[in-house]
């Protein structure tokens, strides 16, 4: 997979697939754009566990942190970092431990390490790196678009509206109609 550019078919794919992320790096301090990902993520109907070993035990917006991917009850989906490129493989190969092992392994913005990527790639997970799942969730649903800002994406149909005010948008597949993250399947 070319690293340097996603198809938009592959990000929603994802998104559309995904429920349960674990966020590795979250932060509790909510001037953090870790913070900012992980309620936005949560307000669109995605389990969200915090992942900060700092904070181990404590709740944050109904979720419980934990220390570790290992430490959680769970099947992940999602593997979303927070972590500087250095300290991706290791978050990478602890993925790979948990049964069963994450479908995906996303790592936001600025954040790259192409070691990590082949490694998770090798054992069948898909791999995204240097986006954010809520820039790119904001932008393919176009509520992102409501705002002012090019999404990149041209359709004719708006957003469906889920009820929620103009940020409860779906990102079904162009001409579909999304079914609300409550509804998910």
């Amino acid at each position: 997979m070319n690293h340097d550019s996603y198809p938009d078919s592959y990000i929603r794919g994802i998104l559309n697939t995904v429920k349960t992320i674990a966020m590795v790096g979250f932060s509790p301090n909510t001037a953090r754009p870790s913070y900012f990902a992980f309620k936005y993520l949560i307000e669109r109907g995605f389990k969200v566990i915090p992942i900060n070993p700092g904070h181990v035990g404590k709740d944050f917006l109904g979720q419980t942190c934990r220390a570790s991917l290992a430490d959680v009850p769970e099947p992940i989906d999602m593997v979303d970092i927070f972590r500087a490129p250095q300290f991706v493989l290791p978050i990478v190969e602890e993925a790979l431990t948990l049964t069963p092992k994450p479908q995906v392994i996303w790592m936001q913005l600025t954040i790259r390490n192409d070691e990590a990527a082949k490694l998770a790639e090798d054992a069948g997970m898909k791999v995204v790196m240097d986006r954010c799942p809520k820039i790119e969730y904001g932008r393919l649903s176009s509520e992102i678009s409501w705002m002012g800002i090019n999404s990149r994406t041209i359709s004719s149909k708006r957003a469906q509206n889920f009820g929620g005010g103009f940020q409860r948008m779906g990102l079904g597949m162009a001409g579909d109609k999304p079914k609300p993250p409550e509804e998910k399947a």
